[in-house]
């Protein structure tokens, strides 16, 4: 076999992918076909059987050609795969990407531009910059167009957003002490070991959000003198629940605290005008995590962190001769290295770019609406039901319920049974000292014939 290859990018691109294209796109739907639901039955074990049987050797010495490969592993994957298409998958802030954004990551592998020089990325690198900035003006809408204004970074996803968040603090005012309430996203508390910040300060959250009166009291207490940054939560991850940003905000002022808010899952309400007065007080906050592959539809990955002084991103200015030697950042080339504390990265602001200019800011806020519209009708369904307890009304698209007379061990069976027939992927939170199902509608596309089906799965499970 010759060594010759063919190339994805470049004039001759187009031609050889096309057939690969039509490989790939049969084998995704062939794959689809065979797992018939969710996600594949038969649990850990019969899923990696399956895997192994379709690869055999992982490292042959002799490959089967590209159209084979494509052919039995995408089928594999897809066979295998948990689907967030499927409107009984509803586990996780795992979203089903919009088609067009998925293209428009095509185009991005293919081109494979590197977000760490000009050079590598000129388009890219300028495309970056203007939408970062939108998307900052969104959260911080009273910096408008000003010089100094709002900026944004891109990130792989809240947990990379939120170790920043910290970081920038650090540098800024030092050795940070980080408050949050016991809500918090686990990335905030491991960012801070990472960081080699104290041990947080974990506020209590007793309805699922954080006690503004307690965190008051928290900050009271620390030592005169140390610098305080606050982390609150627009969008838990167990409930989806908003802390009171607001009272947070007045808070943190009084104490002369910093704060971040993680809205890694509630962030991209701002896009829907019905939705965005839960998220008043956001741009109170100095730094702010977005995720768009949550409610934003995109492929992983695609967050930014927001923020509001972009002085603050200063800290992260970075020289190497190869990427931005002095004599070129003077002569007029963009400077790429300080946007990230990676220096090879993809360009995910492409996908996003194409999804805005594609549906427009009504038309994202309008999925946003779809289904919150549907946690909404979800939890009526529960609440009429008497053989299911429901948490509490919907905030954004979680809902926490549980089998009526059900014990915590017994949710969890129901939970794990579905997973291994492959039926339905919910998802569990504790909250309140009791374990929940919980149903993440990120699907805009999900229909009331959906909704009870995934009641009626549960109901086949429940104590009788």
């Amino acid at each position: 076999m010759s060594p010759s290859q063919p190339l994805a990018s470049g004039t001759q691109g187009a031609a050889a992918l096309g057939p690969l294209l039509s490989t790939v796109l049969d084998a995704l739907h062939d794959g689809a076909v065979l797992r018939g639901g969710p996600l594949p039955a038969g649990g850990p074990g019969a899923v990696a059987a399956r895997v192994r049987e379709t690869v055999g050797t992982a490292l042959p010495q002799h490959g089967a050609g590209a159209e084979a490969a494509l052919r039995d592993l995408v089928r594999m994957l897809a066979e295998g795969a948990a689907d967030p298409a499927d409107p009984l998958c509803a586990a996780h802030l795992h979203c089903p990407p919009l088609a067009v954004a998925a293209a428009a990551d095509l185009a991005a592998s293919v081109l494979n531009p590197s977000m760490d020089s000009w050079d590598q990325a000129p388009a890219a690198s300028a495309l970056e910059t203007l939408l970062t900035r939108a998307l900052a003006a969104e959260v911080y809408p009273a910096a408008g167009g000003r010089r100094g204004a709002a900026d944004a970074l891109v990130t792989t996803g809240g947990t990379e957003a939120n170790q920043l968040a910290l970081l920038l603090g650090r540098e800024r005012h030092g050795p940070v002490q980080l408050v949050c309430g016991d809500n918090a996203h686990h990335s905030l508390s491991r960012a801070a070991w990472l960081l080699g910040l104290p041990r947080p300060v974990t506020v209590p959250a007793p309805t699922g959000t954080i006690d503004p009166l307690a965190l008051a009291d928290a900050l009271r207490a620390r030592p005169r003198g140390t610098p305080l940054l606050v982390a609150a939560t627009a969008g838990t991850t167990d409930a989806g629940l908003i802390d009171p940003l607001p009272a947070i905000a007045d808070v943190c002022a009084a104490a002369g605290a910093r704060l971040h808010v993680d809205a890694a899952y509630g962030g991209a309400l701002l896009l829907s005008d019905r939705m965005k007065p839960l998220l008043t007080g956001l741009d109170r906050a100095h730094t702010v995590t977005l995720d768009l592959h949550k409610l934003g539809w995109q492929p992983v990955a695609a967050g930014l962190l927001a923020v509001r002084d972009p002085g603050d991103l200063d800290t992260l200015r970075h020289s190497a001769e190869y990427l931005n030697a002095a004599d070129d950042t003077e002569a007029g080339l963009p400077d790429l290295l300080g946007r990230s504390l990676r220096t090879t990265r993809r360009p995910d602001i492409l996908k996003i770019a194409v999804t805005a200019r594609a549906l427009g800011r009504g038309g994202l806020g309008a999925l946003a609406d779809a289904v919150c519209a549907h946690a909404h009708e979800l939890a009526r369904l529960i609440a009429a039901h008497p053989g299911f307890e429901l948490y509490d009304t919907p905030t954004i698209s979680t809902v926490l319920f549980r089998p009526t007379g059900a014990d915590d061990g017994r949710v969890a069976q129901i939970r794990r049974r579905l997973l291994t027939e492959g039926r339905a992927v919910i998802g569990r939170a504790r909250i309140a000292g009791r374990l929940w199902l919980k149903a993440t509608l990120l699907n805009p596309h999900t229909r009331t014939s959906d909704l009870a089906a995934l009641l009626k799965l549960v109901e086949g499970h429940a104590p009788r």
